[in-house]
């Protein structure tokens, strides 16, 4: 079996996104046939050969922009770590710079996957001041000396290479995220709507998401008192990313509480298991996304059998198919997101039918094992390369 070490920020129990839920799910695959080292943030880890790091004690100040000074002292322990793996595999700007740094270290070939791209986040310049320098650096240094870069969408791959041209186009393959529709599956249960203020025998639509730029949740918000007022709609928004954002939400959600009523929001992070059986209860989940280089919330409603409303931007037209599991908009256009949705709200039939199309083209396309397999076939490429 070849050695492989997996860097990233989230492993469970800490997960909050999308980029962590892609690396537990491939994990989980990868252990059947490589012998898989994860590194990650956090606190220590009970489970075997996964080591847990800390920043380092003078860096840990609870400040947005400390974040990229505290990855890159991550960074220098996890490329240590590496000592005796054969290839190393980073997942997003937190984890990059150690995988770069791996490869210059032990002489191994290292691989990134880029779930999004700092040049086209120009907002996290108000999350994070000057550390957004600091994060855009560590992505660039890493994906343009990376043996290969792993796409998680077609239009992720066509992003890479306008935002560094430098990057030699063979290197960058295309594999997408992926689902586990044994347990993304529809569970609905009335007595936990309830529990979270949902009127079970009401449609609704529903929003998950952290509250950021990148979500569209004021974009989401302000479309909101278009939504037919007789259906509900479900937030179930984390926590915001920064005082303004937080300030500019509060604002429109109680501008949309006075002006339609019907909203409910849920502001924990809640467990796996609840958050499928929102899906499931939903007619329709809304993405609102301004940027998103693959967007697997959507394959997370659609295995659910929930018909989508997302945005037409970035790798979303490669999950949703227009019509068919749902509708695409302009991701500026609050007129046409409101009417979509409520088109869907409207007819129950509609929506059932794409919910069910939604999990059929889940379980076609979208199985973690064939993304594992895709991924190992790279790894012993790479290293067969290597070692020529």
């Amino acid at each position: 079996m070849i050695k492989v070490g997996l860097f990233t920020r989230e492993y469970p129990p800490e997960v909050y996104g999308g980029a962590g839920v892609h690396v537990e799910y491939l994990a989980r695959e990868l252990r059947k046939s490589v012998d898989l080292e994860v590194h990650c943030w956090g606190s220590p880890r009970t489970e075997p050969k996964v080591i847990a790091h800390e920043p380092w004690d003078v860096l840990a100040q609870p400040k947005p922009e400390s974040a990229a000074l505290q990855a890159i002292s991550i960074d220098l322990a996890m490329a240590a770590g590496a000592k005796g793996r054969q290839l190393v595999h980073s997942h997003t700007w937190y984890a990059n710079l150690g995988g770069d740094l791996a490869k210059r270290m032990w002489g191994v070939p290292h691989v990134v996957t880029t779930h999004s791209l700092e040049p086209l986040r120009p907002w996290k310049a108000e999350q994070l001041g000057g550390g957004y320098a600091l994060s855009s650096w560590c992505e660039r240094t890493a994906i343009t000396d990376a043996d290969a870069v792993i796409a998680v969408s077609e239009q992720m791959r066509k992003d890479v290479l306008d935002c560094y041209p430098e990057v030699v186009a063979e290197r960058v393959h295309v594999i997408h995220n992926g689902i586990d529709p044994d347990e993304y599956r529809p569970a609905r249960d009335d007595a936990l709507l309830r529990r979270h203020g949902v009127d079970p025998d009401r449609p609704y639509a529903l929003f998950v998401g952290r509250i950021t730029r990148q979500k569209g949740v004021a974009q989401l918000l302000h479309a909101a008192p278009s939504i037919d007022r007789a259906y509900q709609l479900v937030m179930c928004a984390g926590a915001p990313d920064t005082p303004e954002i937080a300030r500019e939400v509060d604002d429109l959600r109680r501008r949309v509480e006075a002006e339609r009523g019907r909203l409910v929001w849920i502001e924990e992070m809640l467990p796996r298991a609840e958050v499928i059986k929102l899906y499931s209860g939903a007619a329709v989940f809304i993405c609102p996304s301004v940027y998103e280089p693959f967007g697997i919330v959507n394959l997370e409603a659609m295995a659910c059998e929930t018909a989508v409303v997302a945005t037409n931007v970035g790798g979303i037209p490669e999950i949703v198919v227009e019509g068919e599991t749902g509708f695409l908009v302009g991701p500026t256009d609050a007129a046409e997101l409101a009417e979509r949705v409520s088109s869907l709200l409207r007819d129950p039939e509609l929506a059932a039918r794409m919910g069910r199309a939604g999990r059929r083209r889940v379980l076609d396309r979208f199985s973690w094992k064939v993304i594992a397999e895709r991924t190992v076939a790279l790894y012993q490429a790479l290293i067969q390369a290597s070692n020529d």
